[in-house]
């Protein structure tokens, strides 16, 4: 009788044991879980009992995203409102009772709704549902700085395109702006207003992190940087430019074929954008060195920042099904066009405004690959620290040695190059222009990749601009010149 006493007693212990687990789990650790699935109505009418973290830019004082108090069947309600309207949208996104959720609203939802499974989150959290008080969400603070978002958006205004600047020594992400941008109070109540295109072009996309174009000649940095890290070629080799390069027993002529630029080095042919000169390397280099090089700066990655990832596109060669590839032989590669950043329908570069970012940041910080981030920290609200983000090395795309040469030989295309627009007083500026003739005849993809101050880069930009009938250096440049002057002044 005592065996049995003794077997239902552990029995009921374990049962109670499970019971308690179970239930801890459920309320506490797998909440979020709950949280992000989209056919749990009841969850997500709840959430608007809680009060959303703030939203903050980078100097703590801009309000990205903020609460409105209201009273529904008797019930104190809260939702979403965005201050800045259009200066970030992209980037922060929206949340929403119809649209449901995007953005850093999506993918920070956990910590926003205090959801997260932190310990501190958890017991403050678990106090207020006894209490019976508001729960309230933590708090982003953001990386992005808040003048210089509103020059890049001033600056690309009436245009479609992109622009990311990025601090190479972190990572931080100091600009994302997409054009056109959108309003993200008109979201839940006038989704059509708010998704309206605007000079042609739909404005929810994110530009700056899942619009993909073709480089041009912002990708002849990335052959440069194969080119001088394989030791087979220096800023001072010298070339021939007959105004052309045979590829597969065709011309591929330069951009401007006006007349032919003789004999050059490697540096003469970066400030000038000559193409028959890359195409040349890219044809001793092989496509399969230089595709390697591409995924040493991150392409063929999903770069790693916090937004969601159906907002985040992979950089790479696409065929004309807009399919990545990933040739394995020198066949499915046209490796004298890819090296000034075109190519063939069967495998074409493609780049979002983030990853050439990434380039000009990695060239930056002496050839090592930082993490992009746009979240700083994370605070409770009682404004104690829940997270802070440490900046991360991804790995080293080229030596320190090569990334000196190539600021130098970029410094060139600023100085007196392709690229004088990009020119600040009193500040050096290394940078590269891109052209790529787009689908339009007369229209160009337009892009100019930079670094500032030399010496010293405090900032990398990427700029991209769709269907331009300029070039690079006059229609990217200055716009790259106008965020530099706005973070380094």
């Amino acid at each position: 009788m005592n065996r049995q006493i003794t077997r239902m007693a552990v029995v009921g212990l374990v049962l109670l044991a499970a019971l308690v687990v179970g239930t801890t789990y459920w309320q506490a650790w797998a909440a979020s879980g709950l949280a992000d699935r989209q056919d749990n109505s009841i969850q997500l009418v709840a959430e608007f009992s809680v009060k959303r973290g703030k939203i903050y830019a980078a100097d703590g004082r801009t309000v990205l995203a903020d609460n409105v108090r209201r009273k529904v069947d008797g019930r104190t309600l809260f939702f979403r409102t965005y201050p800045q309207r259009g200066l970030a949208a992209h980037i922060v996104g929206y949340s929403t009772q119809v649209r449901s959720r995007a953005g850093l609203e999506a993918s920070e939802n956990d910590f926003l709704t205090g959801s997260n499974t932190n310990l501190s989150t958890v017991l403050d959290t678990t106090f207020d549902k006894l209490k019976g008080a508001t729960i309230k969400g933590n708090d982003l603070h953001l990386t992005l700085r808040a003048e210089a978002q509103r020059v890049a958006l001033n600056a690309l205004g009436g245009k479609c395109g992109a622009a990311v600047a990025l601090e190479p020594r972190t990572g931080r992400v100091l600009v994302s702006v997409s054009s056109p941008t959108y309003d993200p109070n008109l979201v839940e109540g006038n989704y059509d207003l708010a998704s309206r295109p605007k000079f042609g072009c739909p404005p929810l996309q994110n530009r700056a992190t899942a619009g993909l174009y073709t480089p041009g000649s912002t990708f002849k940095v990335v052959t440069a940087s194969a080119a001088i890290d394989s030791g087979d070629f220096t800023p001072s080799s010298t070339f021939n430019d007959p105004g052309y390069c045979i590829e597969y027993g065709a011309h591929v002529n330069n951009y401007d074929t006006s007349s032919p630029f003789g004999n050059v080095t490697l540096a003469t042919a970066m400030q000038n954008s000559i193409n028959s000169v890359f195409c040349n390397i890219g044809k001793a280099l092989g496509g399969l060195h230089i595709v390697k090089q591409m995924k040493s700066f991150g392409f063929y990655s999903v770069p790693p920042l916090e937004t969601p990832v159906n907002e985040r596109a992979i950089s790479g060669l696409f065929n004309s099904k807009r399919q990545l590839v990933d040739p394995k032989e020198e066949s499915q590669i046209d490796p004298g066009r890819l090296a000034f950043g075109q190519g063939p329908e069967t495998g074409e570069p493609q780049t979002t405004p983030l990853q050439m970012a990434m380039v000009a940041a990695a060239i930056a910080n002496g050839g090592l690959v930082m993490r992009p981030y746009v979240v700083e920290r994370i605070t409770a609200p009682d404004g104690t620290e829940v997270t802070k983000t440490k900046p991360n090395i991804l790995g080293r795309a080229v030596s320190a040695k090569t990334a000196s040469a190539l600021t130098a030989m970029m410094e060139l295309v600023v100085s007196g190059g392709t690229g004088t627009a990009a020119q600040i007083a009193g500040i050096s500026v290394a940078g590269k222009t891109g052209t790529a003739e787009g689908g339009v005849a007369g229209r160009n993809t337009t892009s100019f990749v930079a670094l500032a101050p030399t010496d010293n880069p405090r900032v990398a930009v990427a700029v991209f601009l769709e269907r331009q009938s300029g070039t690079g250096g006059t229609t990217a440049a200055p716009i790259a010149k106008a965020i530099m002057e706005a973070l380094i002044r």
